[in-house]
């Protein structure tokens, strides 16, 4: 008689980065600004689209800890895995999303690539007809400070898989 045994192997995973530097620790003065640029810019924007923001422009960054970040606070607060999956497809997956998200989510884009230098007009105009002046500022304002933290976050090679939501709330 013949046994087997169906042991569950456990699959070798790539060997985990070191951050490059503590950036925080080095700089902190430019990191409390940085923290200070994240408040204003969440001040009375809607969470859920500023969530939103901050993990596609993660995304068209390829910045693997903001996106990490990002998605855990999003499902903390309520967001759904199936549109926070979507997200990556926006364009394709429109029926997950409102108008406005659409508009901010294109407008995202636009701001985090500049491939042809500027934010097109016609990429503008849908905002704005989605947005009044104010709320277009905050969606810029929310673009503006996840792409630098994207490009720290990059560069200094921040590990993802280690946050817990809320870690870096004052």
């Amino acid at each position: 008689m013949t046994t087997t045994t169906t042991e569950s192997v456990k699959p070798e995973y790539a060997h985990e980065h070191a951050p490059r530097l503590n950036f925080g620790e080095r700089v902190p003065e430019f990191y409390r600004a940085m923290l200070r640029l994240e408040q204003a810019a969440a001040k009375d924007i809607d969470p859920t689209l500023f969530h939103l923001i901050k993990i596609r422009a993660s995304q068209v960054n390829h910045c693997a800890f903001c996106i990490d970040m990002h998605t855990k606070d999003a499902l903390a607060e309520g967001e759904s895995v199936e549109r926070i999956v979507q997200l990556n497809a926006w364009a394709e997956s429109r029926h997950f999303y409102t108008e406005r998200e659409l508009a901010a989510f294109e407008l995202t884009e636009a701001v985090t690539v500049l491939t042809d230098g500027f934010v097109p007009d016609e990429v503008y105009a849908r905002a704005a007809a989605h947005f009044d002046e104010t709320e277009l500022a905050r969606v810029i304002s929310a673009i503006t400070v996840i792409n630098a933290w994207n490009r720290i976050a990059v560069t200094t090679r921040m590990t993802p898989g280690h946050y817990t939501p809320g870690q870096f709330k004052k």
